[in-house]
């Protein structure tokens, strides 16, 4: 027991360091939770993450599950992040159209680091570390009368920080949209209804261990979308408040430059209350070719994060259906 309590102080405050600072430095002052707010694959990132109101395209549950009624086909996509600082992050989605008025989607994400040199109090070494960050999700969205949509997403969570080291916990959202004309639309969602992490660390320092939760911040957000006059394009804005008291815009815009090439971009992190969040701009496209009824599509983002050493890049690869 003296042995893992050693290595356990030597390394959990790195570990923590690392996942909470490095990997969503300034996302929401470092919160727990953090890659689950970093977006939801290339589309979504190369615009801001302003996708609360956005009914055109790849509709994703995970931005805002009221979308999925308005889904016109079925839609897989699997996403793989390039970051810095030995850190991953992963999605893999799919959604579904039910007619005549509904639809669901499910996904995975998967985050971490690896490569986290361990070492007892002696600097010698114990061995390569690393964490796993995962959420499994369902979302199902409705029309409840003419226009209006409501969506719900549960939410599995489970985190391995170290040896058994585990949480477990579920967590909610919720969404609405609402087309106000055939041009402009608006939605709104509240983010992490009782999502947390639940600690038990007697098995690491027996009774000298402790229980401790770790709750997600929750997050309200309202968000517009506006499609430009003769298919020039969509621009999207989101405004987000949470109960970490930060209130924070986004911003994005699509152009399709041609039917097989669309370009995109966008800004994260617009912190009103200038909480050191970091401003994100970020640059996309898609490429798309048709094969019948079933049209491949690959996804590129480029994310300028401002408090680590290099860029994140995410590729997807969807395919519609």
């Amino acid at each position: 027991m003296t042995e893992y309590r050693i290595i356990a102080r030597s390394i959990l405050l790195p570990v923590l360091l690392v996942v909470c600072g490095a990997s969503g430095a300034a996302q929401i002052g470092g919160k727990p939770g953090a890659y689950s707010r970093m977006g939801f694959g290339a589309r979504g990132m190369g615009l801001g993450n302003a996708t609360t109101a956005l009914v055109s395209g790849d509709i994703v549950g995970y931005d805002n599950p009221a979308l999925l009624p308005w889904a016109e086909y079925r839609y897989a996509s699997a996403s793989f992040g390039v970051l810095s600082l030995d850190r991953s992050l992963n999605f893999l989605v799919f959604s579904m159209p039910l007619q005549p008025q509904a639809g669901v989607s499910a996904g995975i994400i998967n985050a971490g680091v690896s490569d986290i040199d361990g070492r007892d109090n002696d600097g010698i070494p114990t061995g390569a570390l690393k964490t796993s960050e995962n959420q499994a999700f369902l979302s199902f969205g409705v029309r409840t009368r003419p226009g209006l949509s409501l969506g719900a997403t549960v939410k599995l969570l489970y985190y391995h920080l170290y040896t058994d080291m585990r949480s477990l916990t579920a967590g909610i959202d919720l969404g609405a949209f609402y087309p106000v004309t055939e041009e402009l639309a608006v939605g709104a969602t509240v983010h992490d209804i009782n999502s947390k992490y639940k600690w038990d660390s007697s098995t690491l320092y027996g009774q000298q261990g402790t229980n401790q939760e770790d709750r997600f911040p929750t997050r309200a957000t309202v968000g517009a979308a506006y499609r430009l006059p003769d298919s020039l394009g969509v621009i999207s804005a989101d405004c987000e408040f949470s109960n970490a008291s930060t209130i924070i815009l986004r911003a994005g815009a699509e152009i399709p430059l041609v039917p097989a090439l669309t370009l995109r971009a966008g800004v994260d992190r617009i912190d009103l209350k200038e909480k050191g969040n970091g401003i994100r701009p970020a640059i996309g496209f898609t490429a798309e070719r048709s094969f019948g009824s079933w049209i491949p599509r690959l996804h590129y983002a480029f994310v300028l994060e401002p408090f680590s050493p290099g860029g994140l890049h995410m590729i997807s690869i969807s395919v519609r259906f």
